[in-house]
């Protein structure tokens, strides 16, 4: 056990002369006609007496350790292990034809709630990738952005749809704003990359990916199937893609991507922590039999 402030513990010298005081002293107060009479044993009395003088003394030890504070070493709770998600979005034309983007965001707002925790960043991409936020725990923060991410907001320059580059780009960011923990990237997209035009390029950016524990979602959500390529590299990296249009199919999804990466704890080291408890009861135990002695023991005070 150790203190935060050890050096209050000099204050233990006063309950130790106040206990040597209540066992060595030979006056025990004002004399009265009850002391007269027969009480059998008055060594018995005498220690009763004591004791209960001693208690206010007892009661101060458990004060003066408090207020050291006494701290022993034990493992906390498990620690949840943190998941680094990054969203990368694509915000070219198409994805605001039939409310695609819309029906992503709402998904991707409930998706962050359900997973409080976890730090999010959000990527946009089109020709170019836009860092849009970094990744943070302040979920607020990628609340509020995605508004603004919307396709119809964006400049034409944004027009094409380069998955390939887009992803490039999150891998640099993971690799350096990434805390320690798993590591996610959920791409949107509605069309076919323009620069994963076969399937080397692919699997040389899933090793990339993979090089840096970065494992890939793909959530398409134009009509037809998803692009070989894309779910070629998404499976390289552990893991897969999927096909929603609507609200429920983007739901079901996002569900199922959280199922694949649900939380997880592991065992933190041992940390101090405070140790009041029994302290805490030796002193009410102190005062409770002081107060019990004023009332029942015929303790005086002088």
């Amino acid at each position: 056990m150790s203190f935060t402030h050890p050096g209050v513990l000099l204050l233990l010298a006063v309950p130790a002369i106040l206990l040597v005081w209540a066992w060595q002293r030979r006056n025990w107060g004002v004399v009265l006609p009850f002391d007269h009479q027969h009480h059998g044993s008055g060594r018995a009395i005498r220690w009763l007496l004591a004791a209960f003088d001693s208690l206010p003394a007892i009661a101060l030890i458990g004060v003066v350790v408090i207020l050291a504070g006494p701290q022993v070493l034990r493992r906390p709770a498990d620690q949840r292990v943190l998941t680094n998600i990054q969203f990368c979005f694509d915000v070219s034309g198409s994805m605001s034809s039939g409310r695609r983007y819309e029906m992503a965001r709402d998904a991707v707002v409930e998706f962050i709630d359900a997973r409080d925790g976890d730090a999010f960043g959000l990527t946009l991409f089109g020709s170019y990738p836009i860092r849009w936020v970094p990744l943070t725990r302040d979920l607020e923060a990628i609340r509020n952005a995605l508004p603004f991410a919307d396709p119809q907001r964006q400049p034409m320059h944004m027009g094409g749809t380069r998955i390939g580059r887009a992803l490039e780009f999150c891998l640099g960011n993971m690799v350096e704003e990434a805390e320690d923990g798993d590591r996610m990237v959920i791409l949107v997209s509605d069309g076919v990359s323009s620069d994963l035009s076969d399937s080397g390029a692919a699997l040389a950016l899933a090793d990339d990916l993979n090089a840096s524990n970065i494992m890939v979602h793909h959530v398409h959500v134009g009509n037809g199937s998803v692009p070989a390529v894309v779910q070629d590299l998404a499976r390289e990296t552990g893991g897969e893609a999927f096909v929603a249009t609507d609200s429920k199919g983007l739901q079901r999804v996002f569900d199922q991507i959280s199922g694949l990466r649900p939380d997880r704890f592991a065992p933190g080291g041992t940390v101090p922590m405070d140790f009041f408890a029994p302290f805490a009861v030796l002193g009410l135990v102190g005062l409770g039999g002081h107060l019990v002695g004023l009332c029942w023991g015929r303790y005086t005070p002088w």
